[in-house]
């Protein structure tokens, strides 16, 4: 065996080498003498350089490397976009709502708000139009991922080939961009919704993916959410809504303004094609019968009407329910700007028109703005309340919101008049009271009822107010004097009782204690209080319910985002004043509709209690009244609708004056009539003040002709002596034989004392009638013994039509 190093054959892989040097003396290298078959290594080809075209085309190594980096792109941009990419805030469209105001019946009475919206939860829409949806935008959407990327290419595909731009998107996708996303077309929204919709998908259900899809896709005619639609395109609610109704506002959202057939007719051809489609998708997925399809019938939906949005008595009730909201807590106002909210009065719709027909047949057709000045100063105001339960059932506030701003049912910058008085007679039931001579009062009581005679027993200073058109009414029972409203008689009897006391009665029965001029003094009997419509409809519905008292209420129900029930305050009822007292009133009221000032009532035809009264100089003229079943106050104001300043009524409509038991009582009478038509008639049940169930022969000496101002408290009346049955206890002051005249500060015998008793504040009402009275607001007599201004000019003073403010207004006595 040779001891020479052995040949050794090179590696496959190894690359040919150059020749080595002469003397190298290692063998084995290609090319080394003595290795064999190095020539024909030598002499293999090398591989030919690209040229030409083939060098553009990659080779399998680049191709492989770039598919490999491209897919570690995509992973990693995708990881890098779900983590980057989170879930934001409801854009501020999204979650705009407006609140709903119900009837009682569940009928629309208003919406508020820019965006109409109500989100109901998926309960409330109908299984039919959830379907129907589902069928024309995304028939496996409870089967599916949140993206569908076939869908989205072949959108994309149709958009860029000229077949019309097409939605590639799932329903969570659609949400995402209603939702989250604002609606421009870009990549960045695009590549944002892709994200969010997968992140969506893992965090909600489908059921709320599609509840908010449903309350958040636009519909046409302003309606965004398929409740506020149903009611747009239906009027009903996206509970009760079919299939073909479905169907039709699923189509919408296709193309939302083309398919309203009512706006585009010319479109019906289009709109019933894509309403076809969505109903045989409801049959191929089972989700309507064949035989259901077939009997299903293209719906025809209502006309569009203009929003009406606050007009007519609607924005009165908003405002008016928004201030009753936030003052007693039960919603924040903050968070009733937000919108959401679905709130059901108290307010019904049959009684509510039937009041605004009332007033437009009884008073407002009887205007002529053109030919009398004066009629362009008429206002009307009413509220109508259940006395069982205290629920408002029914408000007049104006003409018309957008017209006239003011709500006269809530405003207190008009005095009550009369309507007050049987507020004293309760107070005097109430408080057991007598008269100056000691006599129980009761409606048989007799007063005297000579006009500007001198109220007895009141320390504040001398007090003299005037009958209406000064009559002179002689002695009178309580019950008479309350038919003809005679001021002289309840002036005393407010005294007789304790002014303070009858201000807590008034409270008591309803009235606000901040109700302006509410003063405890003599004035208080003759209604110089400002008192709303809607205070003394409180006031009237205690003594209609027997004395028992609960606050008023506004709102039976109200949720929030169709699925939070908010709590309402619970109502209390207390016995305010005694039966006794409540019901012997409503006996002396029942006679003031049978016999008194208030016949027009009769017209309700049903047995019915109630008061007129008019504001001094006829600024208001009001009517508040009762049956057993509803207490109802109307009141008919004047006020320039320039200067907002208090005008009389004298002519409008044509009249010399209006008085309560005028167009108020009339007004009254229809309304209640038509409101309680149906209903089955319900007679008093009074419980009275012992001796008031017989009623004393009237008196004979009432005179039936206008006093003239002057010595009125002269003749007869002088010879009545300390402690006759007049129930005055004094005698007629002056042994002139005549009244004080106005400026005078006293000074006859029989004026009351100076001394003693609270003193009232000064600027008390004129002794003076109508417009000349009062002199310089409140000089003179009228310093004594009353409340605020003297009875001088009330024109300028008065709530203006801005806002729903209640100032006062100067005070003086009312004239009926």
């Amino acid at each position: 065996m040779s001891d020479e190093p052995q040949p050794q054959q090179p590696h496959p892989g190894w690359a040919k080498r150059e020749p080595q040097a002469a003397g190298d003396g290692r063998t084995g290298q290609p090319g080394a003498p003595g290795t064999p078959g190095t020539s024909e290594k030598a002499k293999k080809p090398k591989r030919p350089k690209r040229t030409g075209w083939r060098r553009l085309i990659p080779t399998w190594r680049i191709a492989l490397s770039t598919v490999v980096v491209g897919l570690l792109l995509i992973v990693g941009g995708f990881f890098l976009g779900y983590h980057l990419v989170q879930i934001p805030a409801a854009n501020a469209l999204a979650t705009k709502q407006s609140n709903v105001y119900l009837y009682a019946d569940g009928s629309v009475l208003a919406r508020d708000g820019e965006v109409n919206r109500e989100s109901v939860s998926l309960a409330r829409i109908s299984k039919d139009a959830q379907h129907a949806v589902l069928a024309a935008e995304d028939r496996d959407f409870y089967t599916e991922s949140a993206i569908d990327p076939m869908a989205m290419v072949r959108a994309g595909w149709n958009t860029a080939t000229g077949k019309g731009k097409q939605s590639g998107s799932t329903i969570t996708q659609q949400y995402v961009k209603n939702y989250y996303l604002a609606q421009e077309q870009t990549v960045t929204r695009k590549v944002k919704e892709f994200f969010i919709s997968i992140k969506l998908d893992r965090e909600k259900s489908k059921n709320e993916i599609l509840e908010g899809y449903l309350n958040t896709s636009f519909f046409g005619r302003g309606a965004y959410g398929i409740q506020a639609a149903a009611q747009a395109y239906f009027g009903v609610d996206a509970k009760d809504l079919t299939a073909a109704q479905g169907a039709y506002l699923a189509s919408l959202l296709n193309a939302p303004s083309q398919y309203d057939v009512v706006a585009h007719p010319e479109n019906r051809p289009a709109a019933e094609a894509r309403w076809n489609y969505v109903m045989n998708g409801m049959v191929d997925k089972g989700w309507l019968s064949a035989s259901d399809r077939a009997a299903a019938k293209f719906p025809k939906p209502k006309q569009s009407t203009v929003s009406t949005g606050m007009s007519g008595q609607r924005g009165y009730v908003v405002n008016i329910v928004k201030k009753y909201l936030i003052e007693n807590g039960i919603v924040d106002e903050e968070e009733l700007g937000r919108g959401g909210y679905r709130i059901t009065t108290t307010l019904q719709k049959d009684k509510q028109d039937a009041f605004v027909k009332a007033v437009d047949d009884k008073l407002m057709s009887q205007l002529d703005k053109k030919e009398r000045k004066v009629d362009s100063y008429v206002r009307a105001g009413g509220a109508s309340v259940d006395p069982k339960t205290g629920k408002v059932v029914a408000m007049y506030n104006g003409i018309d919101y957008v017209k006239q701003y003011t709500p006269n049912a809530v405003r207190r910058d008009f005095q009550v008049g009369s309507t007050f008085k049987p507020f004293v007679f309760t107070s005097a039931v109430e408080n057991h009271s007598e008269t100056q001579s000691g006599q129980t009062i009761d409606p048989n009581t007799r007063y005297d009822g000579t006009s500007e005679r001198p109220v007895q027993g009141w320390t504040g200073g001398r007090y003299a107010p005037e009958n209406e058109d000064h009559r002179d009414y002689g002695h009178v029972t309580v019950r008479e004097a309350t038919d003809k409203s005679i001021n002289a008689v309840y002036a005393q009897m407010a005294v007789d009782v304790g002014s303070d006391k009858v201000k807590q009665t008034a409270i008591d029965l309803g009235l606000s204690k901040n109700t302006p001029e509410l003063t405890p003094s003599p004035s208080i009997a003759l209604g110089v209080a400002t008192a709303s419509p809607l205070d003394m409809a409180e006031a009237y519905a205690t003594l209609a319910n027997h004395g028992r008292h609960g606050t008023y209420t506004f709102v039976e129900k109200v949720t929030k985002d169709g699925k939070q029930e908010v709590e309402l305050p619970e109502r209390r009822e207390h016995q305010a004043v005694s039966r006794e007292a409540a019901d012997t009133t409503t006996s002396v009221l029942r006679s003031v509709v049978q016999n008194g000032t208030a016949t027009a009532a009769k017209a309700a035809g049903r047995p019915a209690a109630g008061k007129t009264g008019t504001a001094e100089e006829d600024t208001a003229a009001w009517f508040a009244g009762y049956t057993p079943d509803l207490a109802t106050v109307v009141a008919v104001m004047g006020q320039d609708p320039k200067t907002a300043a208090h005008k009389p009524l004298y002519g409008a409509m044509g009249l010399a004056r209006i008085n309560g038991g005028g167009a108020p009582a009339e007004i009254w009478g229809q309304y209640t009539r038509n409101a309680l038509e149906g209903e089955p008639v319900s007679d008093f049940d009074l419980q009275l003040q012992d001796g008031a169930d017989v009623t004393a022969p009237p008196s004979g000496d009432a005179s039936d002709e206008p006093g003239d101002g002057d010595e009125s408290g002269s003749g007869e009346a002088d010879e009545d002596a300390t402690g006759d049955e007049d129930g005055s206890g004094s005698a007629t002051p002056g042994d002139s034989g005549g009244s004080t005249p106005p400026g005078d500060g006293g000074g006859t015998e029989s004026d009351p004392p100076s001394t003693g008793g609270g003193t009232p504040s000064t600027g008390g009402p004129s002794t003076e009638p109508g417009p000349t009275g009062g002199g310089d607001s409140g000089g003179d007599d009228s310093s004594n013994g009353g409340t605020g201004p003297g009875g001088g000019d009330t024109d300028g003073a008065g709530g203006g039509d801005t806002g729903t403010g209640f100032p006062g207004i100067p005070v003086t006595p009312g004239r009926q």
